[in-house]
């Protein structure tokens, strides 16, 4: 039995412990990767990349919510021909798992994508099926079932490296979604990304964003992301990545023993500092000791069992 009691695997992977970096954070540059990692990241995940380069929305992209941040970026991105040089560096600095989140207009171009990103030394991919603020991409494909369904199996069909499927929560049944990709072959799931929303300058009288809409995360979403965990782990097998307001080791657990196998961290970052994933992981460590327990594993989806 391993020593630690915060390892773990998940879709294949080996895990020193169950916190990952969400898309879209600091997960440009090796550099940047290599930071999170060094802060006690378990696994990192990229921001999005797709087929070609995309410069993304005009400032201002970012605006403070009142617990959280509503962002619209646009999936700005150099293209996975130009990132594919960034993958392989960052896997001669990383010594955590390096998942690659992508994204497309297609099942065809999410597939070839996939297949870039897994020559350059991807241990793992996220679909990026979900982002909320892009046309004819993400959400579109993401709230559809068999669109979703084919976008699945096309990757999974291209690639022989561990697929997992970033859910929306702007869907009537997310849990629907997540059969759907489950049933394509999807290895994991993560739930949630952002959830729509919108900002507005009183004095200006318009919308603060210059795509007007955006996607909020952090603490304001962080129930909304849990309910989906539950309902999601009750329902589908492939096991759960809970992102969505993970602030304080107290959510961390909530999100563990609501079902999810592992927990990703993003606008805690922004809003505190990378070192969060060192905080987290020591108040896992004492809740698993003061519970007699000897692995984090134990009290995955606790909250069904109870």
């Amino acid at each position: 039995m391993s020593s630690n009691p915060l390892s773990t695997r998940l879709a294949g992977l080996k895990l020193k412990n169950p916190t990952a970096l969400a898309s879209g954070i600091l997960g440009y540059s090796a550099e940047s990767l290599q930071r999170i990692a060094g802060a006690g990241a378990g696994a990192v995940v990229t921001k999005s990349v797709g087929l070609t380069p995309r410069v993304g929305y005009p400032n201002p992209t970012v605006v403070q919510a009142s617990s959280g941040l509503i962002n619209a970026m646009g999936l700005p991105n150099p293209g996975i021909e130009a990132y594919a040089g960034e993958i392989r560096h960052a896997k001669t600095v990383l010594a955590v798992p390096l998942i690659v989140s992508v994204y497309g207009f297609s099942a065809e171009e999410y597939a070839e994508v996939a297949k870039a990103a897994v020559a350059a030394g991807a241990d793992a991919l996220e679909l990026n099926v979900s982002c909320p603020h892009v046309k004819e991409t993400g959400s579109e494909i993401g709230q559809n079932p068999v669109v979703l369904k084919d976008t699945v199996r096309k990757v999974k069909a291209a690639v022989r490296k561990p697929v997992i499927v970033k859910l929306s929560p702007n869907v009537t049944d997310i849990v629907q979604l997540a059969q759907a990709a489950a049933n394509a072959g999807a290895d994991a799931l993560t739930a949630i990304n952002s959830v729509r929303a919108i900002a507005i300058d009183i004095e200006t009288a318009q919308p603060i964003l210059s795509n007007k809409r955006g996607g909020l995360s952090g603490p304001a979403v962080k129930h909304i992301a849990l309910r989906c965990v539950y309902d999601i782990s009750e329902k589908v097998k492939p096991p759960v990545i809970g992102c969505g307001g993970i602030t304080t080791w107290q959510d961390a657990v909530e999100f563990l023993l609501a079902g999810a196998s592992a927990i990703q961290i993003g606008t805690a970052i922004a809003l505190k500092d990378p070192e969060v994933f060192t905080t987290i992981n020591r108040g896992i460590t004492a809740y698993l000791k003061k519970k007699k327990l000897r692995s984090v594993k134990e009290i995955v989806g606790q909250a069904h069992r109870n």
